[in-house]
């Protein structure tokens, strides 16, 4: 191995860990959805990338069409906040610190559960949004997807 080629591979290796790219979002997808088919979910998985532009977006057999848009906001939403749409939902209620944050990014901000920022190695690379459930149900894949990014991105 040249020097060159060394460079190329670390500087690779840094790439991949400031993003996810298409290729992990693929093989991020596939896992979630096979979480979704044994729990009886028919969902709509949406991967982001840290500026919470779509990367990918994967609709499965018998998913309700509303789940699309709602999946996209999911992504973008944990991103933009940096939090689970989970959380924010309970400090966007009507008397807490956060309440109307969802009429606001050209209501591109949504407070329903399911969204989830990918993090690894200490630094937001994406984001998540699964619906097709209840918003519990939905967090509770997307938080599945979390689990095992590392392996995608070491993979």
């Amino acid at each position: 191995m040249n020097e060159q080629m060394i460079v190329d591979a670390i500087m690779q290796k840094i790439k991949k860990s400031m993003r996810i790219d298409l290729d992990s979002t693929k093989k991020l997808m596939e896992k979630v959805e096979a979480h979704c088919k044994e729990k009886g979910l028919n969902a709509v998985i949406c991967v982001c990338g840290p500026e919470g532009n779509v990367i990918g977006i994967h609709v499965m057999d018998d998913a309700f069409l509303v789940s699309f848009d709602v999946a996209m906001r999911k992504a973008y939403t944990s991103v933009a906040v940096k939090m689970p749409t989970i959380e924010l939902a309970k400090i966007a209620q009507p008397g807490e610190t956060f309440y109307g944050v969802d009429g606001v990014d050209h209501g591109r901000i949504t407070i329903i559960g399911g969204g989830i920022p990918l993090t690894y190695k200490g630094r937001i690379i994406g984001g998540l949004g699964v619906s097709g459930g209840t918003s519990e149900q939905d967090h509770e894949a997307a938080e599945y997807g979390l689990s095992v990014l590392a392996e995608v991105m070491e993979a």
